[in-house]
């Protein structure tokens, strides 16, 4: 269909190509972000009726599945109102003093001492038609204390929840009734988001916020650089730091770092634009893909509830690598925060190799060499890529292919002998800084329940 042929090649843009050219910063002062007004909670929760006529028996839409409650943690929405600037994709302002109205989804702790002080703000994937909380990671963010927050700033987000919801949403516009549709006002929009959250007050309750990082993935990772190559210089900081996930990153040197974190599908040349500095970090995960197993199965029972049913894909490979990309932005994340908060430089880490003739090196199984190796890719049990084709979206879910028994057989001669590997290497990984103890204590879980080696 001609719109997914249209969302595929602008993923494919954001995925290879930087956006736009470094630019000076702006001589003079930098434009103050406006204040926006947030609402209090918007009433209700699921399981509602998203076309009730009452706000109150709606719900949000994508709302997490997962227990927040368990972990201490509360969701909330809230709407997000004001005046915002608008930008084209080169810097330039194209307008001033637009009104608009969206909304935010606040994930955070219950109470204080859970929190880490930390507030995540993600601007909301929308590749798909629709707004995708991409980087929540419950697990990780809930057991380090983080806050998250999604910000709906693009049309296409927005305009699906007016018609998904429209007692909840049919209020809401981003384009300053119809003359802003190229995300002119999206830049404001999602600087005063982080602005309202790192001031407190409504959004987070009386959590007391030290640290707020911009964070976005793939096409929203496009965004952000425009955003912090070309815009930022312009007006007032409101981040302190940028995470950049399996999509571009800018190549301006600003105050705030900026780690970028990419899967095998995301690195498809042997050229980067930009080298390690004291202000930037790039990993490269060896196998990952751009959207892997566990987003899929996070996903599947939300777009069942709120669109009917979950997408079907046809793809030259069986989709969707099991190497934990999220493993990486959960290592990320802790190492940001500590960049802006003390100084320290998170580590380095080995590029992707390729070969001479431009393409991927791999070994003797098929995985790539090179990069972050997570134990999924230093002791397999299955060949895990970035690579795939077919249709729709199957170019970005890499693929899963388990070995069979003779080639485990082969590769492990006794269950003890296989999980003695993946603790080693998981160690290893843990040492580096690419792995959290937490998750490789997960690996460990998984790989006695796995049933390899006997």
């Amino acid at each position: 269909m001609k719109h997914r042929r249209t969302y595929r090649a602008a993923v494919a843009v954001a995925v290879i190509v930087t956006l736009v050219p470094a630019v000076p910063a702006v001589a003079g002062e930098r434009s103050p972000v406006p204040v926006a007004v947030v609402s209090a909670p918007i009433p209700g929760t699921v399981p509602g009726d998203r076309l009730a006529p009452a706000v109150e028996d709606t719900y949000p839409f994508f709302s997490t599945p997962d227990d927040l409650a368990a972990k201490g943690y509360v969701e909330q929405e809230f709407y997000l109102s004001g005046v915002a600037d608008g930008w084209d994709t080169q810097g330039n302002q194209v307008a001033t003093d637009v009104p608009y109205r969206t909304r935010i989804v606040v994930r955070r702790p219950s109470a204080d001492r859970r929190f880490n002080g930390t507030a995540l703000v993600e601007w909301q994937n929308v590749t798909a038609g629709y707004d995708l909380d991409a980087l929540w990671n419950g697990t990780a963010m809930m057991r380090a204390g983080y806050a998250w927050i999604g910000v709906s700033a693009q049309r296409v987000g927005v305009d699906q929840l007016r018609g998904w919801s429209p007692a909840r949403y049919g209020g809401l516009d981003v384009t300053g009734g119809g003359q802003y549709v190229a995300d002119e006002l999206s830049y404001d929009i999602f600087s005063q988001a982080a602005k309202a959250v790192g001031a407190g007050g409504s959004p987070l309750g009386r959590l007391d916020v030290r640290t707020v990082l911009a964070i976005g993935a793939s096409q929203s990772a496009a965004r952000m650089t425009v955003y912090y190559q070309s815009i930022l210089p312009q007006v007032e900081p409101v981040f302190d730091g940028y995470a950049f996930i399996v999509g571009n990153a800018p190549t301006r040197v600003g105050p705030e770092p900026v780690f970028q974190v990419l899967s095998e599908t995301d690195v498809r040349t042997p050229v980067r634009p930009s080298p390690d500095t004291d202000r930037f970090r790039r990993w490269e995960v060896a196998g990952g893909a751009h959207s892997g197993w566990r987003g899929q199965q996070y996903r599947a029972p939300i777009s069942v509830r709120d669109l009917g049913a979950a997408p079907v894909y046809d793809c030259a490979q069986p989709p969707f690598s099991r190497v934990p990309v999220d493993h990486a932005t959960a290592a990320a994340y802790d190492h940001l925060v500590r960049w802006v908060r003390t100084g320290a430089a998170p580590p380095t880490a080995p590029p992707l190799l390729f070969n001479a003739d431009g393409t991927k090196a791999r070994d003797e199984l098929g995985l790539a060499l090179g990069g972050i190796r997570y134990s999924q890719v230093t002791v397999p049990t299955a060949r895990n890529t970035g690579d795939n084709a077919g249709q729709s979206f199957c170019f970005l879910f890499g693929s899963h292919q388990p070995f069979d028994e003779a080639t485990l057989d082969g590769l492990y001669r006794t269950r003890g002998g296989y999980v003695a590997k993946v603790v080693h290497a998981d160690l290893g990984n843990v040492r580096s800084g690419y792995l959290l103890p937490a998750d490789a204590l997960g690996n460990l879980r998984d790989a006695l329940a796995s049933g390899v080696g006997g």
